[in-house]
């Protein structure tokens, strides 16, 4: 819980004093430096991650494949790093609301109301308005399932090539899926029960992963593909914990517990992947003794 962590009355007063525009220009900026490096490092690795694309559930070979990629401690960490930004956003978000609706809560009422009644994103003015009601929601403070600052922010370096950035939207998406299971080796991939969190701010790759790929993906101009790919990531980084289960060396699964449960958490807080999905590509039972363990060690 977000008390365990902060004053949520300082968290107000910081939100009143400082305003969500400066704090998204400083989010922004680091994003779209990540942004630039992430792309880079898919560059890099691009011909392994297309291997790991369509040979997923070959145990294997992928073994061999993780081998050959470079810089993925990069790619985590930074994924981390976006995460906890995102997560105090949403925390400064949650008191920006709730100042709002004790203030002109009227507005507020309208704005929900606007985005319960905007229509799909079937056609390119339908896409239009559900970007405007999004900002508008986004500046009030109400969560959106496709963030709008991160779609901007990625517009204001549009590429002249679509299906190239698409490309590397999936690849990147392998790239964090397949490199999940390293968590496991990091001796500060420990599950704090108290806390609902890991020590080293695993959990934040939740945040990041299904706000940073759904931005990408409508980015791109398939916003209507976002559920697909988020299901293929699943599977992807379902099929590589799962060979931690054969993994005799103790050194590689000594966080594996509080590994299984970061997939868990990814699962939990998407808009996009259900649990029966997870079901469908990760046996519930590993999560269910996960969850076991970690309250045993911390008991």
């Amino acid at each position: 819980p977000s008390k365990d962590f902060l004053s949520l009355e300082s968290l107000k007063t910081f939100s009143d004093l400082k305003g969500p525009i400066h704090k998204a220009c400083n989010n922004n900026w680091y994003n779209k430096h990540c942004l630039k490096i992430f792309k880079k490092l898919v560059v890099l690795n691009k011909d392994t991650l297309l291997s790991m694309r369509t040979n997923f559930d070959k145990p294997e070979q992928m073994k061999e494949l993780f081998k050959k990629l470079q810089q993925v401690d990069s790619v985590l960490s930074r994924m981390q790093i976006i995460g906890v930004i995102l997560c105090f956003r949403s925390l400064a978000q949650e008191a920006i609301a709730e100042q709002l609706e004790l203030r002109i809560p009227f507005l507020m009422s309208s704005i929900a109301d606007f985005k319960h009644h905007v229509p799909n994103g079937d056609t390119m003015i339908e896409n239009i308005k559900i970007q405007l009601v999004n900002e508008m929601s986004s500046a009030a403070g109400s969560p959106c399932e496709v963030d709008p600052q991160l779609v901007n922010v990625l517009r204001s370096h549009k590429s002249e090539v679509p299906d190239e950035e698409f490309i590397i939207s999936c690849l990147l998406m392998v790239f964090v899926a397949v490199s999940i299971p390293k968590l496991a080796r990091n001796e500060n991939t420990v599950y704090k029960t108290a806390y609902g969190a890991h020590a080293n701010n695993s959990h934040c790759l939740a945040q990041a992963v299904n706000t940073l790929f759904a931005a990408l993906f409508t980015y791109c101009g398939r916003a209507n593909d976002i559920e697909e790919r988020l299901k293929e990531f699943l599977a992807l980084a379902s099929s590589s914990l799962l060979r931690l289960g054969r993994e005799n060396d103790k050194d590689v699964i000594k966080n594996r517990d509080a590994t299984y449960i970061l997939l868990h958490q990814i699962v939990v807080e998407s808009p996009f992947l259900t649990m029966d999905l997870l079901e469908a590509c990760f046996p519930y039972a590993l999560i269910r003794n996960a969850y076991h363990s970690v309250h045993r060690q911390d008991h």
